[in-house]
């Protein structure tokens, strides 16, 4: 078979064709990519103060919050459980649900049943609690609970993909990568992202990665779900290597980056890696003493619950959320992994699961509050879905993404305050709707960002947070 074109001696097939002309496509091709790249560099309006990745930027508009504390429950709290008091449930325990079910419900689920705990008033504002969360339900008045969230997805893995990045269906960028493409960070020697002993399953790496965005806001994983926190580290690549070499290696990469550079151009992915081992290097300066909780007082200990069987795990993991804070982070993700999945032993295992990161939540907020940073530190508390209010197996609840509540505190939300509702027995989010897409696009105005012009060229087109949705939910700002 011939290809339609001649050599010097006569014509040449296909293949030596593309063997002989490789280096024409491959200039084409790379021509193309460095165009994407170059419009994909184009940032946001956004005032720049520096001039690496992660160098602090200027929001868009004046910001009630600088940095953003995540403490995700994977599994999916109940939210007629935890902070949705629903007194009809134990009215109308052991019936049928009166509504239409989902479509697409994740399984069979019997009937109605009322939640094993008792719900009181607490705080000035009243709000219902469930016996649970003792010490959390005390710091009520700092909490602005919205009681009418929904997604999409019934399954795990997608959900948790929705709550972090936007999507359940394609991999993009994680909330904490765009909110440090946006802002930058406060810390050079520190990453911009720090997620604490993350989950591994439904998703891992992608619910903390930067996908497309530049790789200098990518997640920095500090152990993972599968370690206690009290051994949870930062990885090490050059562990026993002299820090001279370390340099001298890093230094020899930037020269055949700058040769690159004249030669070809650009290339972003090798200038992300080289920024990497960059960051990776400074942070030994001052990672090791920022995660070393060895100079805290017993006091602070004690708040947090840190040295307590039950709750040293998450304790630990809130108090370096708070030094991480301090130390100019931009966002900190704990994660108390994978254990509200109760589609039985509910009374048993939500009870269980509560006691291990109440004290340290409360202790979290109160930390936060006397050093004068819950202010201008939003923190964030929930799953990646609810729980159906009629019963599976008897005693435990199946997956809702139809109703599900979150709570907000400091970062410029409203104190002591609730928003939206589900119907009478919490299984559809009702008054006030809050999807996740909009959860986002308000967490970025508190920030100061505005998530439509929080875009990044990709493939052809603008992507965002809130892909095509969003509303900013200005109820919730004090």
């Amino acid at each position: 078979m011939t290809w339609c074109g001649h050599h010097q001696n006569g014509p040449i097939s296909r293949r030596e064709a593309l063997r002989e002309t490789s280096a024409g496509f491959g200039a084409l091709a790379l021509h193309g990519l460095l165009g994407q790249w170059a419009m994909a560099e184009g940032r946001p309006p956004l005032t720049g103060q520096g001039i690496g990745p992660l160098s602090p930027r200027l929001a868009g508009f004046t910001p009630r919050a600088k940095r953003v504390i995540f403490l995700f429950m994977h599994g999916g709290p109940s939210q007629v459980d935890t902070f949705d008091h629903k007194p009809a449930l134990r009215r109308d325990h052991g019936k049928p649900f009166p509504g239409q079910k989902p479509r697409v419900q994740f399984a069979q689920t019997g009937n109605l049943m009322e939640s094993p705990y008792r719900f009181s008033q607490h705080g000035e504002s009243g709000q219902w609690v469930s016996e649970i969360f003792p010490e959390v339900a005390k710091m009520v008045d700092n909490l602005c609970l919205v009681k009418s969230l929904h997604g999409s997805n019934p399954a795990h893995g997608a959900a948790l993909m929705k709550i972090h990045t936007g999507s359940d269906t394609f991999v993009r960028p994680s909330m904490g990568s765009w909110i440090t493409y946006g802002l930058g960070s406060e810390n050079e020697n520190l990453p911009g992202f720090v997620t604490i002993c993350p989950t591994l399953g439904h998703g891992g790496v992608v619910n903390w990665s930067s996908a497309f965005l530049p790789a200098a806001h990518h997640g920095v994983p500090m152990g993972n779900a599968a370690i206690p926190a009290a051994r949870a580290q930062f990885a090490h690549m050059t562990a026993g290597m002299p820090k001279d070499l370390q340099r001298a290696q890093l230094d020899y990469l930037q020269a055949v980056e700058q040769e690159r550079l004249q030669g070809i151009g650009p290339d972003p992915q090798l200038e992300g890696r080289i920024e990497s081992f960059e960051l990776a290097f400074r942070m030994q300066s001052e990672a090791p003493e920022v995660t070393d909780l060895t100079g805290e007082s017993q006091s602070t200990y004690d708040l947090y619950g840190v040295g307590q069987d039950e709750t040293d795990h998450f304790g630990r993991q809130c108090l370096m959320a708070r030094r991480f804070a301090e130390a100019g982070v931009r966002f900190i993700q704990c994660t108390h992994s994978y254990k509200w999945d109760q589609h039985g032993n509910l009374e048993r295992d939500h009870r269980k699961n509560a006691g291990e990161v109440d004290r340290p939540i409360a202790g979290l907020l109160r930390d936060l509050k006397q050093r004068g940073m819950l202010d201008d530190t939003l923190v964030i508390w929930g799953g990646e879905f609810g729980r159906t209010p009629d019963a599976q197996d008897g005693n435990g609840r199946d997956h809702n993404p139809h109703a599900f509540t979150m709570w907000m505190a400091g970062g410029g939300v409203k104190p002591g305050f609730s928003f939206g509702s589900t119907d009478e027995w919490g299984y559809y989010a009702q008054e006030n709707k809050v999807h996740v897409h909009d959860l986002h696009a308000t967490v970025l105005a508190l920030l100061g960002i505005n998530h439509e012009r929080l875009t990044y060229r990709h493939a052809g087109r603008d992507f965002r947070l809130t892909d095509v949705e969003g509303r900013v939910i200005r109820d919730l700002f004090a």
